[in-house]
């Protein structure tokens, strides 16, 4: 085994694997994974342990890589390391603080067997004249010239941000492939894809890892990107789009492109922190925290081009923490600028599904003296779930022609941040010749002909016919590409469902689709209750002003609908973020019995820009009849409401115009075939409502309800994860029986649903006046990762508070106004003994209910459990102290 002093600039590749954060659309992308299941890895490893040579203790972290090929991996705690054997080439394996070895893949030479090992020796590190001779191999930031000299490049960006002039602006290219990963040749010729002999031709090898991919999708985009300093705006304009592959096949195949985008965003060193795979990450030169985060080590002087760099390379204190380790190469003049980047993601992180991610950057000089970014390639490998086949993720960024001239104002007139050229889909094959700084990969090229050969295969549309049905949730009435779906079926998720008053609950439900009538949509469904017998349904027609692809929910919204709809439901289902008969949501945690037949008709208009503001107008017509243990019945004097239904009122009737207003600034969507999903949690949204009742057109009451709400997310310094902040607050202005009360939003389920309390009981609480408080802290694994148990099961933490307070005013209280007959006796139930038990009641004035949880997530890598306490208000019947909710998702 010999030792060689290496001076090369490296590649430190790694691999990760994605599986796609909230709910719905982490399963489209795991979905979207099983269609080659069948794709496994058969391929020669080396393993090997990495140890200090004086102490033998492991390494962990280790760089283990081959030179000239970006292939490698990092060793875990225990200093052990697994990656492709690749006979010939030269092994790597070098760590800050030691020195580095190379080894000859080739036959006894070096590598002998499949497993060894490496041994590194502690070294002291060099920059120019300086020499730092270590006593103990203890970290320290106190005269540590690595250290020091990373202060003076995070000092020194500033001078060379392009942000500090009045005007700027670039062209940018990117690309985006999505890949099935290690593709052997043993696994294209069994199970089912020995069906599918074309798919040989598609396999190529890939340049950044040297490993075989079949690609199965990808996206390519140009755009012109402006910014300016007065007033602060930046905006993109896309002037060219095109996608291709299996996503094709899919109604809503943009939404894995626009997760792909979402989850492995670009990345920007310069800003504190990094949005990737919807986390935040700590730049390694935040002026913020990146030197209390990292730990820097000085390499050696290297040429990057024909510039003479510093290399310096760094990792996370903690390697479980969301960080990047890597190398920067830093000018080795008086200017301290970043001349290259390579950013990787330890393999002992904690992040989910990433086997290995590099990101490689090249930074460019300005004549005018600024530091912009060139290049940016990310390839992002990712781990297999439950023996699917591996994946990769790769983005492909250039930048091209800056300019520091004068921009118009015209040029910035336009809603949103981005806007797409009407021609931007009809760009020929010259113009994205022209665009590219590389050409298209064989595989890419001939993608088109791929789906073709898809197409043509025996079955292959009744197979995608079914599958659609499970990804989606929707069964479309044609599985002929020719001929697409006019009328789809579903959601298919409704069809069987379960209540205390329907019992066993069937549902029939289609919906119309835009190649029918791109403007003109129609929507219902029917349900069968076989304990009450009685039917229900609904039928919307929507008229969509602006031209839609697929569905009249596309953002931005512009419509006009007309809706009726009759059916049972608890008071509380209206706070439930998805259907009432979903399947999952039937299962409840308690008896609700206290429910209503209801018949509404209404008229309403939505209208959206693309800057995020929004508002709806709406007029309804509601009929509400109680039934199992609610009704309604007026103040007459008694202590209590008479068992005769007879004294009871059958309707309460109502008829009212609400306005709402909302603001959602950066909010992006995706599409559904059932509803658009907001892909962005971290932009706020802050909406305002005013809701008047009239006495006509049946309507029997007047009143005002006024509600607002907040939301905001803030991600916490040093990886400590990440608040949800849920702001809520209203007032009901005129006297009004308890159905027109405010009451708070009970979740009676098992599942978790943002926004909902999980112990309190249905109605438990009247009011009209109220605000509440949710604020959710998801910790990231930033505790566990520190109890080495917990650290290896890579559990996550998250806990919150959900608090609520209200009042009643003395008019609306019914036991101050016992002969008003305005208002009604407050629910509850009748016991075996024929008296009446309240289960609605006040809150006290200056207590507010409040509950706390804890939880843990990250289990089996989808698994979420919730521990829920409740803290006060325990007195009142049918309360109790403990619950637990549950939750699956796919996350990062």
């Amino acid at each position: 085994m010999r030792v060689y002093e290496i001076k090369v600039v490296t590649s430190h590749p790694l691999i990760v694997y994605f599986t796609d954060a909230e709910q719905m659309q982490r399963l489209i992308l795991s979905i979207y994974m099983l269609l080659c299941s069948a794709l496994t890895l058969v391929a020669q490893n080396i393993t090997g342990r990495v140890v200090d040579s004086e102490s033998g203790e492991p390494i962990a972290w280790a760089n283990v890589y081959y030179d000239g090929m970006p292939v490698g991996t990092n060793s875990n705690t225990q200093g052990r390391f697994s990656l492709p054997r690749h006979e010939g080439k030269t092994l790597i394996v070098s760590f800050m603080g030691y020195e580095k070895q190379t080894f000859k893949v080739q036959g006894a030479q070096g590598v002998q067997g499949d497993e060894f090992v490496v041994r590194l020796k502690w070294s002291p590190q060099e920059l120019k004249t300086a020499v730092v001779k270590a006593k103990k191999k203890k970290y320290s930031r106190k005269n540590n010239p690595a250290v020091e000299l990373m202060k003076k490049v995070i000092k020194a960006k500033k001078q060379t941000d392009i942000h500090r002039h009045p005007y700027f602006s670039y062209n940018l290219y990117k690309k985006l492939t999505f890949s099935f990963n290690d593709v052997s040749d043993k696994s294209l010729k069994e199970g089912l894809l020995k069906k599918m002999p074309f798919l040989q031709n598609h396999v190529e090898v890939c340049s950044e890892t040297g490993k075989r991919i079949l690609p199965i999708t990808f996206q390519e985009t140009t755009s012109r990107q402006i910014w300016r300093k007065s007033p602060a705006t930046e905006k993109t304009i896309i002037t060219g789009k095109r996608e291709d592959g299996l996503n094709k096949f899919f109604t809503t195949g943009e939404i894995l492109n626009s997760i792909l985008a979402d989850c492995f965003t670009d990345v920007d060193i310069f800003d504190d922190n990094v949005r990737l795979l919807r986390h935040q990450f700590i730049s390694p030169i935040s002026a913020k925290n990146a030197i209390s985060f990292y730990r820097y080590f000085i390499q050696d002087t290297v040429y990057v081009g024909d510039d003479k760099c510093i290399e310096v390379t760094f990792t996370p204190n903690n390697p479980q923490d969301f960080g990047f380790s890597g190398s920067l190469f830093i000018m080795a003049d008086s200017t301290y600028r970043v001349r290259q980047s390579k950013l990787l993601i330890p393999h002992s992180s904690d992040v989910n599904f990433v086997e290995q991610l590099n990101v490689n950057q090249e930074f460019r000089h300005l004549p005018s003296g600024d530091q912009v970014l060139e290049s940016n390639k990310m390839t992002v490998q990712l781990s297999a779930i439950m023996d699917m086949a591996r994946m990769q993720v790769q983005l492909t960024n250039s930048f091209t022609n800056y300019s520091l001239e004068a921009i118009a104002d015209k040029e910035f007139r336009f809603g949103g941040t981005e806007i797409t050229d009407p021609n931007a889909g009809l760009r020929n094959e010259q113009f994205w010749a022209d665009m590219r700084t590389d050409s298209l990969t064989k595989a890419e090229a001939e993608m088109p002909q791929m789906v073709k050969e898809f197409q043509q295969m025996k079955h292959f549309n009744v197979a995608m016919f079914v599958f659609k049905a499970f990804v989606e949730n929707y069964v479309e009435t044609s599985s002929d590409p020719k001929k697409p779906s006019l009328i789809d079926i579903g959601p298919v998720n409704t069809i069987f469902s379960h209540n205390f008053v329907d019992g066993f609950r069937l549902r029939a439900s289609a919906q119309t689709t835009a190649n029918l009538n791109p403007h003109l949509f129609a929507k219902g469904y029917v349900a069968y209750g076989f304990k009450d017998h009685r039917v229900k349904g609904m039928g919307e027609l929507t008229y969509a002003f602006k031209k839609r692809a697929y569905s009249a929910s596309e953002f931005p919204l512009n419509n006009l609908s007309v809706s009726g709809q009759t059916d049972v439901m608890s008071p509380s289902d209206k706070f439930l973020p998805t259907d009432k008969d979903n399947v999952f949501t039937s299962f409840k945690v308690t008896t609700v019995d206290q429910m209503m037949y209801f018949a509404k008709v209404g008229v309403k208009y939505q209208r959206e820009w693309a800057n995020g503001f929004g508002f709806d107008v709406q007029m309804q017509r509601e009929r509400d009849e109680g039934v199992a243990a609610l009704f309604y019945q007026k103040l007459n004097g008694s202590r209590m409401p008479s068992a005769n239904t007879d004294d009871h009122l059958r309707y309460f009737n109502t008829t009212d115009v609400r306005l709402g207003l909302s603001y959602s600034p950066g909010a992006k969507y995706v599409n559904t075939k059932q509803r658009r999903i907001l892909v962005n949690n971290e932009a706020p949204i802050f909406t305002l409502s005013h809701t008047m009742g009239v006495k006509m057109l049946g309507g029997e009451h007047n009143y005002n309800f006024t509600e607002l709400s907040a939301y905001k997310r803030v991600w916490l310094p040093s990886a400590w994860g990440r608040m949800d902040f849920y702001l809520k607050a209203g007032a009901q202005w005129n006297k009004v029986p308890y159905p027109l009360l405010i009451m708070p939003a009970a979740n009676l389920s098992y599942v978790v649903h943002k926004g909902t309390f999980c112990m309190v009981n249905n109605m438990e609480f009247l009011n009209d006046r109220y605000a509440s408080l949710m604020i959710n802290w998801d910790i990231n694994g930033k505790i566990f990762n520190r109890i080495p148990l917990l650290r290896k099961l890579k559990w996550r933490e998250v806990m919150g508070v959900n608090a609520l307070w209200g009042t009643l005013t003395d008019k609306n209280n019914p036991a101050l106004h016992p002969n008003d007959s305005e208002l009604y006796y407050f629910p509850g139930h009748f016991n075996r003994e024929g008296q009446y038990e309240y289960s609605s009641f006040l809150m006290e004035r200056k207590k507010p209910y409040v509950e706390v949880y804890a939880g843990v997530y990250n289990i089996f890598k989808i698994l979420q459990v919730q521990a829920v306490r409740r803290l006060n208000y325990l007195y009142l019947p049918d309360t109790k102290k403990w619950g637990w909710r549950v939750k699956l998702e796919l996350t990062f």
